[in-house]
C-alpha cells in the first residue's frame, strides 16, 4: 500500500504556545492529540493542502513560516509521510474546533502531558530542540 502524503501545522501564538487538537471519537486514532492538517489532494502543493485543511478544521487562515523535517510513520494498516510546517494564524482570527473534539493552546510542558498521535511526537520534539538552541 502506498503511503499517504499528509501535512500538518505547528501553529504558534503570540505567547509562544502551540495549538493542540484532539481527534474525534469516530475517527482513526480517536482521542489522540495532533497538529491540524490532512491529506494532500492530487492537484495541490503541500502548502495549498495545509491552508485548505486548516481552514476546514479550524476556520482560520494561516501564514506558513517554514517547513520542518518530514516524518515517516507506520501505523497498523497504513503508513504516512507527514510534512510539517511552522505556522501562525492570521491576525484577529480565532480557531474553532470544527472537526476536532477539542482544541487548546499549550506550552511545551502542557503538551508533553497530552496523548499525542505517534507521528506528531517527533514534530513536537523537533520544535522543543529548536527552542533549546535559541
Amino acid at each position: 500500500m502506498k503511503p499517504l502524503d499528509v501535512v500538518c501545522a505547528l501553529i504558534l501564538n503570540a505567547e509562544g504556545k502551540i495549538l493542540a487538537c484532539q481527534r474525534n471519537s469516530n475517527t482513526s486514532l480517536a482521542h489522540k492529540w495532533e497538529f491540524p492538517g490532512g491529506k494532500i489532494e492530487p492537484d495541490e502543493s503541500p502548502e495549498q493542502a495545509l491552508e485548505r485543511e486548516v481552514s476546514e478544521e479550524l476556520g482560520v487562515r494561516i501564514s506558513i513560516l517554514k517547513a520542518l523535517t518530514v516524518v515517516k510513520h507506520k501505523y497498523p494498516g497504513f503508513e504516512i509521510i507527514l510534512s510539517p510546517f511552522l505556522c501562525e494564524i492570521d491576525l484577529l482570527e480565532i480557531p474553532r474546533a470544527i472537526e476536532h473534539s477539542e482544541i487548546r493552546w499549550v506550552n511545551l510542558a502542557e503538551a508533553s502531558d497530552l496523548d499525542w498521535a505517534e507521528a506528531d511526537i517527533p514534530i513536537l520534539k523537533q520544535y522543543e530542540k529548536s527552542l533549546l538552541r535559541l
